[in-house]
């Protein structure tokens, strides 16, 4: 069986993006969502903090446009497997797969936690062992 893959993607940057997959369904997905959920590590922890502590405070964007509404600033396709989205809150670093938006589509994905959320914490994020 062939992994599934969009046959057509239509980002409107300051609404969301439309997917249409090669079997037929079709997707969209608000900026908001996007960003809430992007894959990146950074993203990953502090949404498991935020599971763990709702008084988490949130870090300020990194970027112009932090004073208006959320929107994407750009995309690029990641070879053949990936969208990355940047956003105007400065966050650039998510590359979504195409696996991980089906996963993560608002129809499929009600209040539970994104997809890898469970995953252990990056203690080591670098992989070179204990501090030495």
């Amino acid at each position: 069986m062939e992994p599934v893959t969009p046959v057509e993607l239509d980002l409107k940057k300051d609404e969301g993006l439309a997917i249409v997959w090669s079997d037929g369904v079709r997707s969209y997905y608000p900026i908001a969502h996007l960003r809430r959920l992007s894959p990146s590590a950074d993203a990953r922890e502090l949404r498991k903090q935020m599971q763990s502590n709702p008084l988490t405070v949130l870090p300020a964007g990194k970027g112009g446009g932090g004073s208006g509404p959320l929107v994407a600033t750009d995309a690029e396709l990641v070879g053949n497997y990936a969208i990355r989205i940047g956003f105007s809150d400065g966050h650039r670093t998510g590359i979504y797969t195409w696996g991980y938006l089906r996963e993560i589509d608002p129809e499929k994905l009600k209040d539970g936690p994104a997809p890898g959320d469970d995953a252990p914490a990056h203690n080591n994020p670098l992989g070179l062992g204990p501090e030495r």
